[in-house]
């Protein structure tokens, strides 16, 4: 044990103290700028607005949407690159609603006083909240027409629950109010209630004055019997599967990653977790170090999903106008689920509470929204085992222990499970889950050979077709690839013939690259043409002469199938391709506009684009759209398994070799062989 002398001692508590005091006192200020929200700026938010509003009460203000303002990303950076200078200000935007009017409402949380208030006046509306939604649903209850639809049906009003949704945009000239549909399930007998539609009745909500505006009851058809709807492992009958044995992932020694606010570093990756009310994970900061360059180097500066478009093909009337935009309407972070420990994630997770603002602007907190762990499930980082040389056998293998940040948003029926997994190699995989509940429809069919007419789906159980519908969701990517100043490239792979005709070979494919000059030169459509998709700094290259980049891989090709003329397709045309890249722009952050609800197309990506912008050697975005195109089948009942898409952001030609040569495995435990 080392010896100290009493002034070396005082000396080293003095020098703790002072590390502890300057920790602890740190001002408010000094937060990172990308940091969400906390309870006490949402607490000062809403009195700052409610304190600028006279002569209403608070129960008139709905607070739409409260969240961090994009600091100016070259503040950031700098601040990033010298933290001890000050952060860029720190301001908020509260989209809140009152005298039936929107306003766009800047704060200054530095200062704690409002710069600025916008009354917007286009047609479309922004997200709704969850008070404003459950207020609405209980309405029906109360209502003599929707009661007397219920008894006709001999179904108990009091087990009727009904769900909002949003009534889109087809082609209306004038402003239409601020309204939802309400579509309603009978869930006596079953706590799988969306299984058990109560068709042909629709209501329609003010939401503004919170009234019924109409109400129709068009037909019947029989509601689907709660048997087999189960998914209650507790209210399940035997047979059950055998069980397996237990498996476990074990850190005694703790994670191998450390959270420092919302700040998170892992072997060679750091990057900040952030959240928004609208998006929900934010990932913000990816740098990585390099081992032989002896640095860090950015990658990412802001990931998230910017848009999840589900339109479902039902034309009938109840169904025609469910066509949604689960970012701008509805709010992933607002439906971010409470992560359970040892279900949703695994025994080795750290988890992570964020706060949003209620419909009154109140702070409302939402625990363990994000989990974090280390995943190591039995996968090969690289290998290779070598019999050529004579007498020797070398066999050298390393294992794949990825980071994991999670987030789950549970919007009605559907649960979608958010990843974003960071490699060693320097690979970052996005990673979207669906699973949940169908949308599905009541019907007069127990049989397919019933069926002569078009039931726009899947007859999965008696009285039950599990309607058509997509899933798309728009990622918004600002890649900084070793610096801000980046450039689209395609690789296009062609087929040639040999130039010699006398060649045995007849063909061979080679690699034509283009870079992007404009926004239309970057627009991709899969499935027209074998292409990579490269993210360069054309600034940096490697001792080859090679350009740094970033790869897109995608996992998923799909595109849409509406025509392009189609009123949710007008308004969802930002999935019309693929890829699109964009200069980057601090107020082009939605594909589906900031306002989405009732939104007409004319405030999207696809819109943006068309000014052609120029993109060679400039900051840029990368936008890519995932889809799913989801005809279900009965393994889908009474709950989908989970599908799994995404894609891979991969490092091309940005590290002189292979990045992982010299990674370190993680130190032995004691292990069991198991038997055979």
């Amino acid at each position: 044990m080392a010896k100290f002398s009493h002034s070396k001692l005082n000396l080293f508590f003095l020098l703790l103290l002072i590390s502890l005091l300057t920790t602890a006192a740190a001002p408010a200020g000094r937060r990172h700028p990308l940091d969400p929200l906390s309870s006490d700026e949402i607490e000062l938010i809403r009195s700052l607005v409610i304190n600028s509003i006279r002569n209403l009460s608070t129960t008139d203000v709905t607070f739409q949407y409260v969240a961090l303002t994009d600091p100016n990303k070259q503040y950031v950076l700098s601040w990033l690159s010298n933290p001890k200078t000050s952060p860029p200000p720190r301001r908020a935007t509260a989209i809140v609603r009152y005298n039936s009017s929107t306003h766009e409402i800047l704060i200054d949380l530095d200062k704690k006083a409002i710069i600025s208030n916008r009354v917007y006046s286009g047609p479309a509306y922004s997200m709704f909240t969850l008070s404003e939604l459950l207020d609405a649903v209980a309405l029906p209850q109360s209502h003599p027409p929707f009661v007397a639809a219920m008894n006709k049906r001999r179904l108990k009003v009091k087990d009727v629950i009904c769900a909002c949704y949003s009534v889109g945009w087809f082609g209306e000239k004038m402003k239409q109010r601020r309204m939802v549909k309400l579509q309603c399930y009978y869930s006596n007998g079953s706590v799988n209630l969306y299984m058990r539609p109560v068709e042909g009745v629709t209501v329609t909500v003010d939401l503004d004055q919170m009234k019924i505006i109409g109400f129709r009851d068009r037909y019947e058809a029989p509601v689907p019997k709660a048997d087999g709807t189960e998914y209650r492992p507790s209210m399940l009958k035997p047979p059950f599967l055998p069980p397996l044995n237990g498996v476990k992932m074990v850190q005694p020694e703790g994670p191998s990653f450390k959270v420092n606010d919302h700040t998170i570093s892992w072997s060679n990756w750091e990057l900040h977790v952030g959240f928004d009310k609208r998006a929900g994970p934010i990932i913000s900061l990816a740098s990585i170090y390099d081992l032989e360059k002896q640095k860090r180097r950015q990658v990412m500066y802001k990931g998230f999903i910017s848009e999840l478009f589900v339109p479902y093909m039902d034309l009938t009337e109840e169904w025609y106008y469910r066509t949604f935009f689960d970012v701008g309407e509805y709010g992933l972070g607002q439906y971010a689920a409470s992560l359970e420990p040892l279900r949703d994630c695994p025994e080795n997770a750290v988890f992570m509470d964020t706060y949003i603002a209620a419909g009154d602007g109140r702070p409302m907190k939402m625990a363990n929204t994000f989990c974090i762990f280390e995943r190591h499930a039995g996968d090969i980082m690289w290998r290779h085992t070598e019999r050529a040389i004579p007498n020797r056998i070398i066999k050298e293998t390393r294992a794949e222990v990825s980071l994991v940040v999670r987030m789950v948003a549970t919007v009605a029926n559907y649960d979608y499970v958010l990843d974003w997994e960071f490699k060693q190699s320097g690979s970052i995989i996005a990673t979207v889950g669906l699973t949940g509940l169908l949308g599905v429809k009541a019907s007069k069919y127990t049989h397919r050979d019933q069926i002569e007419e078009e039931v726009y789906g899947t007859l999965i159980a008696e009285n039950t077709i599990g309607v058509n519908h997509d899933h798309f969701f728009t990622y918004y990517l600002d890649l900084d690839v070793d610096g801000g100043t980046n450039s689209f490239v395609k690789s296009n792979l062609r087929t040639v013939r040999p130039p010699n005709p006398d060649n045995p070979r007849k063909s061979y494919w080679t690699v034509v690259s283009e870079t992007a000059k404009t926004e239309a030169d970057a627009r991709i459509k899969f499935g027209r043409q074998e292409a990579e998709l490269v993210v360069v700094n054309p600034n940096r290259r490697t001792r080859m002469g090679n350009p740094v980049g970033y790869r897109l891989i995608p996992k998923s090709t799909v595109g849409p199938l509406l025509s392009v003329d189609d009123y949710p397709q007008i308004r969802a045309a930002f999935t019309n391709y693929n890829v699109w890249v964009t200069p980057y722009n601090i107020s082009e952050k939605w594909a589906s506009g900031l306002y989405t609800d009732q939104s007409r197309g004319n405030d999207t990506l696809a819109t943006w684009t068309l000014r052609n912008r120029e993109i060679e050697n400039k900051d840029i975005v990368m936008w890519y759209t995932l889809g799913v195109h989801h005809a279900p089948c009965q393994e889908d009942f009474p709950l989908m398994p989970t599908l799994t898409t995404g894609f891979e952001l991969r490092p091309t030609n940005f590290f002189e070799s292979n990045p992982v040569l010299k990674v370190t495995p993680p130190r032995p435990l004691n292990r069991s062989i198991c038997p055979l």
